[in-house]
């Protein structure tokens, strides 16, 4: 019966290469999650269902969305436009808002678009009522446990537009 013998060079190379092989798998692990993780803090899941209104409803009636009075709006840029939030902020409070925070947008993402309303589940009523006002914005759910509403403005803003009196202000729906 042979016997075989391994020298201690070969069982090191083994050993070293073994080593190298599942700290490359632990390192790819590591990246994917840390990708996953940043994806979900970029782009949150849709809301559900359950905080969706159902019907359609006219902004200021007693079953419906609120008067532009109750609804307090944070105004937040994210364009190189010096003013661009003071001046929307004017804007919104001649239109009967509730304005609170004027500043450069605090997340400092970039928005191509019109812009984004961020709100949580109680400000998803005033978020129907401020789209009508500033028509190409997007919803974006977060945790907030009050009803405010940012306004975070984007490169493709334009102005804001006055509701017509006889339309109603929003149609109910958010991001649902």
């Amino acid at each position: 019966m042979s016997h075989v013998v391994e020298s201690a060079t070969s069982r090191r190379h083994r050993r070293n290469r073994r080593t190298a092989i599942i700290l490359v798998v632990l390192v790819a692990v590591l990246a994917g999650a840390f990708y996953y993780a940043a994806q979900y803090f970029q782009h949150p899941p849709a809301p559900s269902a359950a905080a969706c209104p159902t019907s359609d409803i006219t902004a200021g009636t007693a079953e419906g969305l609120p008067a532009p009075g109750q609804i307090t709006v944070n105004v937040y840029n994210t364009t190189g436009r010096a003013g661009l939030a003071a001046d929307t902020a004017k804007s919104l409070k001649s239109l009967g808002y509730v304005i609170g925070t004027v500043s450069n947008d605090p997340a400092k993402r970039k928005i191509d678009g019109v812009g984004e309303l961020r709100y949580g589940p109680g400000g998803n009523p005033g978020a129907n009522v401020l789209k009508a006002v500033v028509p190409g914005t997007a919803f974006t759910l977060d945790k907030r446990a009050d009803a405010t509403i940012d306004l975070v403005i984007g490169n493709g803003f334009k102005s804001v537009t006055a509701p017509t009196s006889t339309a109603p202000a929003a149609t109910a729906g958010g991001p649902c």
